[in-house]
């Protein structure tokens, strides 16, 4: 994340079905119920972050602050643009991974005291021969037609920044959210790599060799 972006104690907390956000990644968001439309209120005239938290499978929709998952992802709001009919788009940019400690309120929307969750990196030849598995993979993807934006794709290709690599495909290719989940809870750098690599061959059916 942006060291200079000093991490509030607690945040608002957006519960969605099947979406989640990573450090690094851009998450578009509608804001259309009026809760979500208060809690963004909330959000932009306090820090401009909130977090995205998955709701767990068994929910189709969340009632209590049990029903989706306590590691999330903290967001900065880039932009947000409101709409005549009172609903808003915005563009949140992933800073962070946090655990949510408590709660300050869980209606109509939550505000989650956070904890930072710091990667454990170590910069090996394990980790570089994971990266590099990983952008073979990315590789297929571009012949195949997927693609992650261009600046990114760029900024890839001439950085060998591991955990960048591994959110960001993470993000963009990984299909099952519970997955997501997964990754994004692993804070050891080359273990999240791993998972990348299995969960992407799993799901495009190419060998993890």
């Amino acid at each position: 994340m942006d060291d200079s972006i000093p991490l509030p104690d607690e945040v608002p907390v957006m519960p969605l079905s099947g979406a989640l956000l990573f450090p690094h990644a851009l998450l578009p968001l509608h804001i259309f119920e009026p809760r979500y439309q208060e809690m963004l209120g909330h959000a932009l005239r306090a820090h401009r972050m909130l977090c995205v938290a998955l709701v767990k499978p068994q929910w189709t929709e969340w009632k209590s602050t049990d029903d989706f998952f306590h590691i999330a992802g903290l967001g900065l709001i880039r932009a947000c643009v409101g709409r005549g009919d009172g609903t808003s788009n915005l563009i949140l940019q992933g800073l962070q991974r946090v655990r949510f400690s408590g709660f300050e309120q869980d209606a109509p929307f939550p505000i989650a005291r956070i904890k930072p969750l710091e990667s454990k990196s170590t910069s090996s030849v394990e980790t570089d021969a994971l990266g590099a598995k990983v952008l073979e993979l990315y590789s297929r993807f571009k012949d195949s037609g997927r693609q992650l934006p261009e600046k990114v794709d760029r900024y890839l290709s001439h950085l060998g920044d591991a955990e960048m690599l591994a959110d960001l495909m993470a993000a963009t290719f990984i299909n099952d959210p519970l997955r997501r989940q997964q990754v994004l809870e692993e804070v050891g750098v080359n273990q999240r790599l791993r998972l990348v690599i299995q969960y992407l061959s799993e799901e495009t059916g190419s060998a993890a060799a």
